[in-house]
């Protein structure tokens, strides 16, 4: 234990350093502005019509990164939760397959189809859930997520990743593996990644030239919508651009929740309609 102890101590510093202090400069920064912002204070809490949505936060940080998107979507009418994937450290498979619990859990609680909104890794990890049940996502929004590299992050924050596959070796659970890196995982995640979104799943994926984490070359998505802003990479869920850039996109979708309502509201009323045989359409005569 305490030679796992020793290991654990200069990585946690390795997270600090990669990722929280990125974190915290991204809130100080970003936050007031975007709270001050129209798009934070305009509201119309009918817009969102109840559409689930699940929120898929980054590598090495968790829910909380994206707090604000929730509140925000909540003050508009939408449904989120979210992924339930702790800090986004876990092998990609495994990750993978809880988002597409949590997708199932969400549409069958909110009554239809669920939208994805991930950031950095979590995008591409909401992208890969997607290709796989495209049925029950209605829309997917990518946040700085590299999904033509997977491996293309930063060197800091590489390192933290390879960090923690060595540990998993000395039986650490819940953690990223070597598979991951090279193995059958990162293999099948990177052809998954090149598998066209269905055309009944739009896209946007949100990039920017000023991101240090995930260079934004990699962040284009081909099958999406790509906008650019001028954000840093954690600082895109305090950023009021990207805000501005998603909204009439998930106003959208939440109207084609109302559509597909009202289709299968006309399916099911037309079946019932519809006599089985001709002489049911012929009013039976009383018996005398």
């Amino acid at each position: 234990m305490r030679i796992l102890g020793d290991r654990l101590q200069p990585l946690m510093a390795a997270v600090d350093t990669a990722l929280s202090e990125h974190t915290l400069r991204a809130i100080i920064t970003g936050v007031p502005s975007l709270l001050r912002h129209p798009i934070w204070r305009t509201t119309d809490p009918d817009q969102g019509n109840g559409q689930g949505v699940v929120l898929v936060p980054g590598f090495g940080v968790g829910e909380y990164s994206l707090a604000l998107t929730a509140s925000w979507l909540r003050a508009r009418g939408y449904k989120p939760i979210g992924a339930r994937i702790g800090f986004n450290v876990g092998c990609t498979t495994t990750l993978v397959n809880r988002i597409l619990q949590r997708i199932t859990e969400h549409a069958d609680a909110t009554g239809g189809p669920v939208v994805l909104i991930g950031q950095s890794r979590g995008g591409y990890l909401a992208r890969l859930a997607a290709v796989r049940t495209p049925e029950m996502v209605r829309g997917l929004v990518m946040l700085g997520s590299p999904v033509l590299d997977p491996l293309g992050a930063s060197p800091s924050v590489l390192k933290v990743a390879r960090s923690l596959a060595r540990l998993s070796t000395y039986g650490v659970p819940g953690l990223l593996d070597q598979d991951c890196f090279e193995g059958d995982c990162y293999r099948e995640s990177v052809e998954a990644l090149t598998i066209p979104l269905p055309p009944n799943v739009p896209a946007v994926a949100v990039y920017s030239r000023l991101d240090r984490i995930a260079p934004w070359q990699l962040c284009r998505d081909p099958y999406a919508r790509c906008v650019e802003v001028r954000s840093t990479h954690t600082g895109m869920a305090f950023d009021p651009d990207v805000y501005t850039a998603i909204e009439p996109r998930l106003r959208r979708w939440a109207r084609r929740r109302d559509t597909g309502r009202a289709r299968e509201a006309v399916r099911v009323a037309e079946t019932a309609e519809i006599p089985e045989t001709v002489e049911a359409m012929i009013p039976r005569q009383r018996a005398s």
